[in-house]
């Protein structure tokens, strides 16, 4: 199987860092909530060769691994969760709103989507050519301000770029019993392209999704991306609500599993290594003092 060692290091550091977000919340070490990618880690990373620094990325409320394949640096994030000196947003963030330079996450569903489409607007009216790319999941399309936001940015062609990590289940409800219709179809209703994906392979996405996010950049065309993924882990720390065999049905697609068996000489020291990692980076933080609040928090340039 062909997998950059950089890739994988990635993969593997997002799966260990969420890992140890779930165990650090079952020693009570962590206040608030949290929200585990554990599954679809492989998303941001295949895009992160497909994004430019010039570009706004918007995350959510499951969004660490999309902040650590847009900065891999692991130890500023660790320090905002748990409200530690070094903090990326001080302290005051905490796990789901995040803002470093253009990215910013936020735990409200669909707020991003028109915060994006202005991003979109002003990066088109200013001649650059980034785009704003938007990570939402299947329950957000529940959200008025999704078709809203659709419709301006097809309205005004800006460089919208929506990616839809599909993992079936919005909390604990299934799609299939609260999204009629479907994703392609919702964006085809304002005019906008679709593309669906269903594979994990990292080189296969940004071989087919290339030439596409370019036509974003360049032509000023939004575009939904729709990945079939699956939730590994649970909603927010340890409510899972599927039945057993779904939660094992949606492990026997996990990338880590595949990659364990297809390249498990590889894996496994990589595994290990970024496992080992993550412990060095937990016990480094925790010994932190708590982080403070001051006149900087105020400032997005602190």
């Amino acid at each position: 199987m062909k997998l950059d060692n950089a890739d994988l290091e990635l993969l593997l550091l997002i799966r260990h860092f969420e890992r140890a977000l779930l165990e650090l919340f079952e020693a009570g070490q962590l206040n608030g909530t949290t929200h585990t990618c554990l599954g679809q880690e492989y998303i941001p990373v295949a895009l992160r060769t497909l994004l430019a620094e010039e570009d706004y990325v918007f995350s959510n409320h499951r969004g660490h691994g999309h902040y650590l394949a847009r900065f891999g640096e692991p130890h500023g994030l660790l320090a905002e969760i748990m409200g530690r000196e070094g903090a990326v947003c001080h302290g005051v963030g905490g796990s789901q709103h995040i803002l470093r330079d253009r990215y910013l996450s936020t735990g409200v569903q669909g707020e991003s989507m028109p915060v994006a489409v202005g991003a979109a607007l002003h990066l088109k009216r200013t001649g650059s050519t980034g785009l704003a790319a938007v990570f939402v999941g299947d329950g957000t399309w529940g959200e008025g301000s999704v078709y809203e936001a659709l419709n301006m940015a097809a309205l005004w062609q800006v460089p919208l770029l929506v990616l839809v990590e599909n993992n079936g289940i919005a909390q604990s409800t299934p799609t299939t019993t609260q999204l009629a219709g479907s994703i392609a179809d919702r964006a085809a209703a304002f005019g906008v392209r679709h593309h669906l994906v269903r594979f994990q392979d990292l080189d296969e996405i940004r071989t087919v999704l290339g030439p596409s996010i370019a036509r974003v950049r360049e032509a000023g065309e939004p575009l939904v991306v729709e990945f079939l993924t699956s939730r590994v882990g649970p909603h927010s720390k340890g409510d899972d609500t599927r039945p057993a065999e779904e939660v094992e049905r949606a492990a026997a697609r996990d990338w880590y599993r595949r990659y364990a068996a297809a390249i498990p000489d590889r894996f496994g020291a990589c595994d290990k290594r970024q496992r080992e990692l993550v412990e060095q980076i937990v016990h480094e933080v925790a010994s932190r003092p708590l982080s403070t609040w001051d006149e900087r928090c105020l400032s997005p340039n602190a």
